[in-house]
């Protein structure tokens, strides 16, 4: 199909996402139980921002011995897997990015949110047959497991893998040896330093931390604060309307939210509970015995560095603070609590080389100044949408040339016009 037809597709997709985002946004919370309506349907509005056909192009190179023309062709058939904290996003971002590229998609959704995600797929292709004349450009599994995926995986017509989701299932697709395309872990680390507008900080450490009670895996974790200006930016916290627990409360909810395991070596693990992952303020705030103002949207309170909610991609509108003796401390806290996912880090700075020495330090695939979280994706900032972020194989954001192999067709002596 030419590129034309190709954004045809794309134009349905992104108009039933936008046309239809509260009522698929709803039917998403009300199966997966977790994160925020409103939130749910700023995704959806969002996909408009995925790019599609236009992402698209050819090269060329030449020189006195011809020419040599580059040409981004289709793998053909993608599986995909997709997560349970973003269904239908990452289901309609991969398919405008797959259907840029000339490929078609099989998808594998979470057991905990196939109902909205068939229900999608369903509403796409109905469009895309009776407006393109083609059928089932998309298509999914009716009951996704773990023995479902590894069909996928082995499939022979399935050409390439995306893998949106934890590292159990990175793993399983990981062993069939075809390229894979994986969205790890992440647990962004921010740091606050002295040069910080602090008030704008805790504005967009807010924006970003509870947006859909933190299940972006670019939202911001924990926070290290320079303590020569932690009491001035915990005060410009509560004054953007976010609530400090104090340390007992923080110790209820740290029972309610992990379970704990020894190695029998002294060394204690962490495991985040589902119970608490992307629920709202107020049952956090309940775990932790404590009441809070109506549309308090975070919870947050100090803590030591080595603290579960420090160390656990944990999921939940609550934000550790910790307090650092300057820069440097900040930054190798953050490359420990980071754990060398490369995945994001963000700073609050005025000062350039502090931006530049934690940007180099983190490594990361996304790293945010100044700004809250989602302005990486494009949401109220410069950065473009996927909601596929490949950080353990390097692609990072996916565009349609996520999903294209490069061909090229070398001519000798040939096309010269110069």
């Amino acid at each position: 199909m030419s590129l034309e037809e190709r954004g045809k597709m794309i134009a349905i997709i992104r108009r039933i996402c936008n046309d239809r985002s509260e009522e698929l946004g709803r039917m998403e919370l009300e199966e997966t139980k977790v994160g925020r309506l409103d939130h749910k349907i700023q995704k959806l509005e969002a996909i408009r921002s995925v790019l599609g056909v236009e992402a698209m192009r050819s090269d060329a190179r030449s020189d006195r011995s011809g020419l040599c023309v580059i040409e981004r062709a289709p793998w053909g058939v993608i599986g995909m897997v997709l997560p349970v904290t973003h269904s239908v996003p990452t289901m309609a971002g991969n398919a405008i990015n797959v259907l840029a590229g000339g490929n078609t998609a099989l998808f594998a959704p979470h057991p905990s949110a196939k109902r909205v995600a068939q229900y999608a797929l369903r509403l796409f292709n109905r469009e895309i047959e009776r407006e393109c004349g083609v059928a089932n450009v998309l298509t999914t599994i009716a009951e996704p497991s773990i023995e479902a995926a590894e069909q996928i995986f082995q499939h022979p017509k399935v050409a390439l893998l995306c893998v949106t989701g934890g590292p159990m299932v990175v793993k399983a697709a990981m062993k069939h040896g075809k390229r894979v395309i994986a969205a790890g872990p992440g647990n962004p680390p921010v740091v606050v330093d002295e040069t910080a507008d602090f008030d704008a900080a805790a504005k967009a450490i807010i924006e970003g931390g509870s947006f859909d009670n933190n299940l972006l895996c670019i939202g911001e974790k924990e926070i290290f604060v320079v303590a020569s200006v932690a009491r001035e930016f915990i005060e410009a916290m509560r004054r953007a309307g976010a609530f400090e627990l104090d340390k007992s409360a923080i110790e209820r909810l740290t029972k309610a939210a992990f379970t704990f395991e020894g190695d029998g070596k002294g060394c204690v693990r962490a495991h985040v509970k589902k119970e608490l992952v992307g629920k709202d303020v107020a049952v956090l705030a309940a775990a932790a015995g404590v009441t809070v103002p109506p549309n308090t949207q975070l919870l947050f309170g100090e803590t030591d560095e080595n603290h579960a909610f420090v160390v656990e991609e944990q999921m939940m509108p609550f934000i550790p603070v910790v307090r650092v003796k300057d820069i440097d401390a900040a930054i190798a806290a953050s490359l420990k609590a980071e754990h060398g996912y490369r995945h994001t880090a963000l700073i609050h700075s005025r000062n350039v080389e502090n931006v530049t020495r934690m940007a180099r330090a983190m490594n990361t695939t996304l790293f945010v100044c100044n700004a809250a979280s989602p302005a990486a994706l494009g949401l109220n900032g410069p950065g473009y949408l996927s909601y596929s972020i490949a950080t353990p194989t390097g692609e990072g954001v996916t565009t349609p040339l996520t999903f294209t192999r490069e061909r090229q067709l070398s001519m000798g002596h040939a096309l010269r016009i110069i």
